[in-house]
């Protein structure tokens, strides 16, 4: 029972993801890209690229453009997200058909941010629930087992073959207009997935390592990992050295500053660097959402 009352429950939270996203990408489409004849980038950029040239339902080509790619996802990925993605692209027709959006601005700035960003966060939340609105990923992955490019690298190609024939057929500011659309989009989307909690890795170097081993697991409940390595080699003394411990721990990125506090407080001299992490589990991490 208790594991029926999870999935229900996520299956609750998916839903609600995957309609909050339609509604936002509708009201990106209609309320700002469509009006203004501006496009984004993957199988969303050609089906605005077809409506703009052929003057088809915008709804209708969505659709049409992604059934390709819908089943091509059945194949490389599964047919749980093929079904999910084939609701999504669905859902958003139907939202494009019957949702009367109003047309927001016709300023080509406020056009390119905003729709981008709103395009972003509904294609993101989408993406959370585990499915697509727009196949160029699925394309991206049958691709990249039958070439030797990565993912970015195939859907960059096939963007700027998408932005090329914008130029050529509606004009180089369109186009460029549009590229800031589909960057706008893109950072949002990202945002959307990685979300406030982006995990972030550590390594502190320091004279004082053991009472900042303690301060992260014990005050912090951070789990930390420990290099042997050696500190010195100083330019003025370059064959003076002393063995340390170097600490490596995973954080959220909200945590970063706090840390920071902590470890600056025992050694204002200890060194510190960070990077970002795209994705990590197991040890002792805090706990995200599923998605």
């Amino acid at each position: 029972m208790k594991a029926k009352k999870i999935d229900f429950s996520d299956a609750a939270i998916d839903t609600l993801y995957v309609i909050t996203g339609i509604l936002f990408c509708g009201f990106a489409l209609k309320g700002f890209l469509v009006p203004n004849q501006f496009f984004d980038g993957g199988v969303t950029g050609i089906s605005l690229l077809i409506h703009e040239i052929y003057h088809i339902n915008i709804a209708y080509v969505i659709i049409l453009a992604n059934v390709p790619f819908i089943i091509m996802g059945a194949y490389h990925v599964n047919r749980s997200f093929a079904w999910k993605t084939f609701g999504c692209i669905v859902g958003l027709a139907v939202c494009l058909l019957f949702v009367p959006y109003p047309v927001i601005t016709s300023d080509k700035l406020l056009v390119s941010i905003f729709g981008g960003v709103f395009m972003g966060l509904g294609v993101g939340l989408s993406m959370r629930a585990g499915c697509a609105l727009d196949g160029i990923e699925v394309l991206a992955l049958y691709t990249l087992k039958r070439s030797g490019l990565t993912i970015s690298e195939i859907i960059f190609g096939i963007n700027i073959v998408i932005f090329l024939i914008a130029a050529l057929q509606l004009g180089l500011p369109t186009a460029l207009y549009s590229i800031l659309t589909y960057y706008t989009a893109s950072r949002t989307i990202n945002f959307v997935i990685e979300g406030l909690e982006e995990y972030t890795g550590v390594t502190i170097i320091s004279g004082q390592s053991q009472l900042i081993k303690e301060k992260l697991v014990v005050e912090l409940g951070r789990g930390i990992t420990v290099y042997k390595g050696e500190r010195g080699f100083l330019k003025d003394n370059f064959n003076f050295s002393q063995p340390c411990d170097i600490v490596f721990t995973v954080i959220t990125r909200l945590e970063v500053r706090r840390m920071r506090n902590v470890v600056h407080e025992i050694d204002p001299k200890a060194f510190i660097f960070t990077n970002t992490i795209k994705e990590a589990a197991g040890g002792v991490l805090k706990k995200r959402a599923r998605h």
